[in-house]
């Protein structure tokens, strides 16, 4: 295809690393944000292209990932009720919970569907007007608007069997919080792409100003993560702490301001917990008093679900960048895609599943 084409030329790919060879003079560890740049970065053996003195970390950008356990086993709870289609995105179904995951409900009969959209499950909600229609509205900021959109149809349609479970976090708040921490090695941010084309990224000018942290929005092939990288060695090598913008062709300062109304008239920020993480204050979002018909947490009782995580699983490491999913005991052997300790090994995006997939023999060669 032409155009992924011209983002993946080995020719200037080579010549982008060789002017990162160049400009590098000492060590920098940078974090890029976005579960899907992890997985490019992985599948194109990008981190192994860079100097030794450029290391690449991995941050908490995956929204399966860092959906709390609580409300998985909130979900696993409404989608076991005999009268509710569950409806969620097919990464949701094997995300373990404290005893069991939406695909075990799944097989035990309960109506548990896959849907590419929220408009899926309104629809359904239209077609089978005596069941309850709950749709697992889990992401960051990419995927609110379309969450409020449909929220926003169904009140104006007076759709009363349909409700949304929300998991929506947001990105700015989860990196504040990995600035403060005494623990942080982070150097400079390559910001996510998607989030950044619906919200824009003046946050991140508040951040970089706030905290002398250069961050480059970055788009999601090889070649725009690795002049994304190129851009941030430059800033450190520079001494500078500012925004830029590497993928112009999709992204703009201001973002989508359309959707950004329609968010802000259904969602209002509020404090959410992050899966291994604990909770961010203001951190996330959740339906306004006018749409709490549609919370499917009120809905059907379960808002005060409290569970623990498994003791050996170190996502919360991995998710700060503090760790790497080969640094765990348990990778590759007790915890795989089908047998999952964390959520990090199940969704698409995640950083274990991405190292399970293109580096799972990692340890092993090195021992």
């Amino acid at each position: 295809m032409k155009f992924l084409d011209e983002y993946r030329d080995p020719a200037l790919a080579q010549a982008i690393v060789a002017d990162i060879h160049r400009r590098v003079t000492r060590p920098w560890v940078l974090m890029e944000i976005c579960g899907g740049q992890t997985h490019t970065l992985m599948r194109y053996g990008i981190d192994d292209l860079l100097p030794k003195e450029v290391e690449l970390v991995h941050g908490p950008g995956c929204p399966v990932c860092v959906t709390p356990l609580e409300l998985v086993d909130k979900a696993v709870a409404i989608a076991s009720r005999p009268e509710v289609i569950f409806v969620s995105y097919g990464d949701m179904l094997r995300v373990p919970g404290s005893s069991q995951d939406l695909f075990q409900v799944k097989a035990a009969g309960g109506d548990v569907r896959i849907a590419y959209s929220p408009m899926e499950a309104l629809d359904l909600a239209r077609r089978y007007p005596d069941h309850e229609v709950v749709f697992f509205a889990v992401g960051f900021e990419t995927t609110a608007p379309a969450n409020a959109m449909t929220v926003w149809q169904a009140e104006r349609e007076g759709l009363k069997n349909f409700s949304i479970l929300v998991s929506h976090v947001l990105v700015p708040p989860a990196i504040r919080l990995l600035l403060n921490s005494r623990q942080n090695r982070v150097q400079g941010f390559i910001a996510p792409g998607h989030v950044c084309a619906v919200m824009g990224y003046g946050e991140y000018e508040e951040l970089a100003e706030s905290y002398k942290m250069p961050f480059v929005v970055s788009g999601f092939e090889p070649l725009d993560l690795l002049e994304g990288i190129r851009m941030l060695v430059t800033q450190l090598e520079e001494g500078r702490a500012e925004v830029e913008n590497q993928y112009a062709r999709s992204v703009t300062r201001q973002g989508n301001e359309l959707a950004r109304v329609r968010m802000d008239e259904v969602f209002e920020v509020a404090d959410r917990k992050w899966r291994g993480i604990g909770e961010i204050a203001q951190s996330g979002y959740r339906l306004r008093d006018y749409y709490r018909d549609y919370d499917a947490e009120l809905k059907f009782g379960v808002s005060m679900t409290h569970a623990d995580e498994a003791p050996d699983c170190i996502a919360a490491m991995i998710l700060q960048g503090l760790k790497k999913p080969v640094d765990c005991t348990a990778f590759g052997s007790r915890c795989t895609p089908d047998q999952p300790l964390g959520a990090p090994m199940v969704s698409s995006e995640g950083a274990c599943a991405a190292y399970y997939r293109y580096r799972r023999h990692t340890r092993t060669e090195a021992a």
